[in-house]
């Protein structure tokens, strides 16, 4: 669905019953989402309708969708910010998880994540790790109720490695939470679709909003603390270095977790 003026543009998705609480397979869902006004409405639109032409190479130019783009001017009364950004498997350009390790990497005080899946590469646990090392509040926030039972364990069977770095882990106890959001240090945040697994960073189109200093990251934040409280920590059930089977049944798991998401 797409509704789409000059300025304001609004994307809907993958969408499902369960994604609005009609039904609750997964107990309650849970998803963020943003609102784009201004000339930033443009870059997702020129996304939109690429894919869309690239759907469909048959087509002839004149039957090609286009769209006539509005002056880059400043939106009166917002404040920092925000860059529409997408990744395609298509070139040797990772733009999702670039912006990941950035933001990871220069973070100083507190990284705050929110996945429902943790497929991840060597380099994304590295940076996740290391900035837990260095002094980062550097917390995940993963499903409690999965929507994949096999995805699901792999992603608790990257726990141990991060927890025993000082990495907390946080589990949505009232079901599955879908969101995928950054917030670091109340100055930049990412809400999109790019989860942390190698399908989303490697193999899928995606998209997503980075943000800077906008007005916006109050509520990402307290967004952040109101599902904390409605977590689990699961982090010290986790420090403990898993038996010997269980080790080797997540090893044998992590061989497949490219293809998994």
């Amino acid at each position: 669905i797409l509704k789409y003026s000059s300025e304001i543009l609004e994307f809907y998705s993958n969408i499902a019953d369960e994604y609005f609480n009609i039904v609750n397979p997964y107990g309650r869902w849970k998803d963020n989402g943003i609102r784009l006004e201004g000339p930033a409405v443009q870059s997702l639109t020129a996304m939109f309708i690429e894919m869309w032409n690239f759907a469909d190479m048959k087509k002839k130019d004149d039957d090609m969708m286009t769209f006539e783009a509005i002056p880059l001017v400043p939106v009166e009364g917002a404040s920092g910010y925000c860059v529409p950004y997408c990744d395609s498997p298509l070139d040797n350009e990772p733009v999702g998880e670039n912006v990941y390790l950035n933001m990871i990497n220069n973070s100083q005080e507190y990284c705050w994540i929110m996945s429902p899946y943790l497929v991840l590469s060597d380099e994304m646990a590295r940076a996740l790790q290391i900035a837990a090392k260095r002094g980062v509040d550097v917390r995940l926030m993963t499903p409690g109720i999965p929507d994949k039972k096999l995805t699901y364990s792999v992603t608790r069977s990257y726990y141990n490695m991060l927890i025993t770095s000082g990495v907390r882990i946080y589990e949505y106890t009232p079901g599955f939470n879908h969101s995928k959001t950054f917030l670091c240090d109340d100055k930049c945040a990412v809400v999109g679709t790019i989860n942390l697994d190698f399908r989303s960073l490697y193999h899928h189109f995606e998209n997503a909003v980075y943000m800077y200093k906008t007005d916006c990251l109050n509520d990402i934040k307290q967004d952040f603390i109101d599902t904390f409280g409605e977590c689990r920590d699961v982090t010290e059930k986790y420090r403990k270095k898993p038996n010997v089977f269980v080790w080797f049944f997540k090893s044998i798991l992590r061989l497949i977790a490219p293809l998994l998401e």
